[in-house]
């Protein structure tokens, strides 16, 4: 019998299972289609996107600022993320509990493929 999916299990974005060609659809889908061999030369599924920001882009071979920027903000938007502020209080918690989560998930690894939400707020 299969174990029932919690519902903080499906707040997680459906696009961190996707494959690498669903990326370079997507980049294509947004209006970059000339990063599409970028993005496969460098294997960027669902799981790696989740690190493509500002700070990334340039090693993939993204290297227009605006292009940045319009990326960056779109993998956000996607993943459900929030923006990171430079004015950003230090005394909030670092991240989103799903940011955090996110992060872990871009790893790989047989831990790591199974770990649902639902574990990583419970701590484990």
């Amino acid at each position: 019998m299969a174990t029932p999916v919690k519902e903080e299990d499906l707040l997680v974005p459906t696009s961190i299972h996707w494959t690498i060609e669903d990326v370079t659809n997507w980049i294509e889908e947004i209006g970059f289609p000339q990063y599409r061999e970028c993005f496969r030369t460098n294997l960027v599924n669902g799981r790696k996107l989740i690190l493509a920001d500002a700070s990334h882009l340039p090693q993939l071979g993204v290297t227009n600022f605006e292009h940045i920027k319009f990326i960056s903000a779109s993998v956000r938007d996607l993943l459900g993320l929030e923006a990171p502020y430079w004015n950003r209080s230090v005394s909030l918690p670092p991240r989103t509990p799903m940011g955090m989560f996110l992060e872990r998930k871009s790893r790989t690894g047989e831990y790591i493929d199974g770990l649902l939400y639902s574990q990583h707020l419970k701590g484990k």
